[in-house]
């Protein structure tokens, strides 16, 4: 994602990657929540609902305040979480069907943290104070979100079992 926060198209090029990220993130969260929901886990399962609606939200928001502007096209997959393919091939199926609370988590923390990353990088690199101040917020709100997955993260059980640390006890 370096080359991309040099963003050469400045506030609109920021727009579109932000509407990718938020895009990106509110289906996962949406699918994160309803397969939790499936498992009975309805504490990570409201997290997620609440973070997909979030993430819907602010994507409107976003349409809102760049109406108007011509932005460059930015490729679905280069925000996605899982993987690059249609969301009905066997790879996204299998890994839905594995993952756990824990696992969820994990995924969608490492998600919020590129985000932020890729916004903080803009913010570093831009000279233009409206994009400055633009990544700068939208910087924020992915810390934020980070924070709720990290604490959400901290709350619930990691089941895989670490076999190695089990054996050398002996």
């Amino acid at each position: 994602m370096a080359e991309q926060a040099e963003l050469g198209g400045g506030v609109a090029a920021l727009y579109a990657h932000a509407l990718a990220i938020e895009r990106e993130a509110a289906q996962r969260y949406g699918e994160f929540a309803a397969r939790m929901a499936d498992q009975g886990n309805d504490a990570v399962a409201r997290l997620f609902a609440e973070l997909a609606g979030f993430e819907a939200e602010h994507a409107r928001a976003l349409e809102r305040e760049c109406t108007g502007m011509a932005l460059p096209q930015i490729a679905p997959s280069q925000f996605a979480w899982l993987d690059a393919g249609a969301p009905e091939t066997a790879a996204h199926d299998l890994v839905f069907r594995l993952m756990t609370p824990h696992d969820a988590l994990e995924i969608a923390l490492a998600a919020e943290l590129r985000a932020q990353a890729f916004f903080e990088q803009v913010l570093e690199r831009a000279v233009d104070p409206r994009l400055r101040d633009l990544a700068a917020e939208m910087a924020r709100e992915e810390l934020s979100h980070a924070a709720w997955v990290r604490e959400a993260l901290a709350r619930t059980p990691d089941p895989h079992v670490d076999w190695e640390q089990v054996y050398s006890r002996r």
